[in-house]
């Protein structure tokens, strides 16, 4: 990497740094939550629900991706993080509070008419060992793979369930949220990637793997593997709207909503043995 590539990076970390920090700062502000770009269209939910009933309260909800929510709680920019990946050994002194549940889904074109792929086939896939529909029993045509950016929650949680480890192809569309995956693969049909099964529309389609469909009741009986913990990260005990904002997550109503947006409460499959 030349010079002035590594320049230009640490100059755009250094920006991203500055408007989380800002925007943790906002002095209208009684709670900023910074983070995962797949937990974020839930804590926004969340947070219309919550001050609804605490109109004296203000939450803003904003991206970045997992590793820049820790960091920002890291650094004490900000008090409340998302991630949508575990903790690293070197986060572990951070406070990890599982709100749901997540399968991670491989998507496609609705026109694509694969039912089933393996978890082999989709590493060779991402390592571009298969870069053609035809060998899948589809069409001549080759394969658009789009995957999220370093640093993504998502992808790190898909390089390790499925990819275990071996490295996407850097031949790979990176886009920098759910959002923008589903929208790519949505309009090729050619195109395959993965997004959290929480932020499937209409455009798209989830594969099974391995025989196994993306649904909540193989998530519930552990049948799909592919799951991924929500959290909420902090420093230190909560309290004040903070404290009060977990709690409501994490009562009945909060799992409620989170249930009818797709994902699985903690209860749930906690009581799984």
């Amino acid at each position: 990497m030349n010079r002035k590539i590594r320049a230009r990076i640490i100059y755009l970390a250094w920006l991203i740094f500055c408007f989380i920090f800002l925007s943790c700062h906002r002095p209208q502000a009684s709670l900023t939550v910074v983070g995962s770009t797949s937990v974020q269209p839930f804590a926004e939910i969340l947070a219309e629900e919550f001050m609804k009933n605490h109109p004296q309260e203000k939450i803003f909800i904003q991206g970045g991706g997992s590793s820049a929510g820790i960091q920002a709680v890291l650094s004490e920019a900000c008090p409340l993080g998302m991630s949508s990946r575990n903790l690293t050994p070197q986060e572990k002194g951070l406070l990890a509070i599982p709100i749901a549940y997540d399968a991670i889904a491989v998507i496609v074109h609705r026109q694509n008419p694969l039912t089933n792929l393996s978890k082999v086939q989709v590493q060779k896939i991402f390592t571009r060992q298969i870069k053609n529909w035809q060998e899948l029993g589809w069409e001549n045509r080759p394969i658009t793979l789009v995957t999220r950016e370093e640093g993504s929650g998502t992808r790190e949680a898909f390089q390790h369930l499925i990819m275990e480890d071996k490295e996407i192809s850097l031949a790979a569309l990176v886009q920098d949220s759910n959002g923008a995956i589903r929208q790519v693969v949505g309009d090729d049909p050619q195109a395959i990637g993965y997004i959290s099964l929480g932020l499937l529309n209409e455009k798209v389609k989830a594969l099974p793997i391995d025989g196994v469909a993306p649904n909540l009741e193989n998530i519930r009986n552990r049948r799909y593997k592919i799951v991924r913990p929500f959290l909420f990260v902090l420093k230190k005990e909560p309290s004040g709207v903070l404290k009060d904002f977990l709690n409501f997550i994490l009562s009945p109503a909060g799992q409620e909503i989170l249930a009818k947006e797709g994902l699985l409460p903690v209860a749930t499959l906690n009581s799984k043995s």
